[in-house]
């Protein structure tokens, strides 16, 4: 699996803004600048920007312009999933030369590698939607993805 640094950043951006609103009361947690976003979790700033419009328009966050302005996640962390920011910065979560593995047509010997492709997804999925951004942001995985990391294969 290969994430790109914008989904990278964008996932460290949500993060950041999740362990911010932790501390707020009363709903909406206080803006939160690019520049403050960029400075705690050392991503290029513009880079950054054109990541935080993306999850603007992806319903990841909301933004507010002026001297009080800045980003706050849309929803509680607790509602947004990785596989939810991954899709608004990447697409899909798994493509196979472009295209979606249960439109491949592989033929003869081949053919068992859609039914590969498409468990692959699943399995990719079942993480990445299982795991929210609270739970990033607060240190506490799920006990399925403990039990991953605790596999010592898993780590090669």
């Amino acid at each position: 699996m290969r994430l790109s640094a914008r989904v990278d950043y964008a996932l460290r951006a949500a993060a950041e803004l999740a362990s911010v609103a932790d501390g707020a009361t009363a709903g909406r947690s206080r803006p939160v600048t690019a520049e403050q976003i960029a400075r705690a979790q050392e991503i290029p700033p513009k880079f950054l920007e054109s990541i935080l419009l993306q999850l603007r328009r992806g319903g990841i966050v909301h933004a507010q312009r002026g001297p009080e302005g800045g980003y706050w996640l849309a929803r509680p962390a607790s509602e947004i999933s990785l596989a939810e920011v991954i899709r608004v910065i990447d697409g899909p979560l798994a493509h196979v030369r472009g295209q979606r593995p249960e439109q491949l047509g592989y033929q003869g010997a081949a053919r068992a590698l859609q039914d590969v492709w498409i468990a692959l997804r699943a399995s990719e999925r079942e993480i990445l939607e299982l795991v929210t951004i609270a739970d990033v942001a607060g240190g506490t995985l799920p006990g399925r993805v403990n039990e991953l990391v605790a596999d010592p294969r898993a780590w090669s």
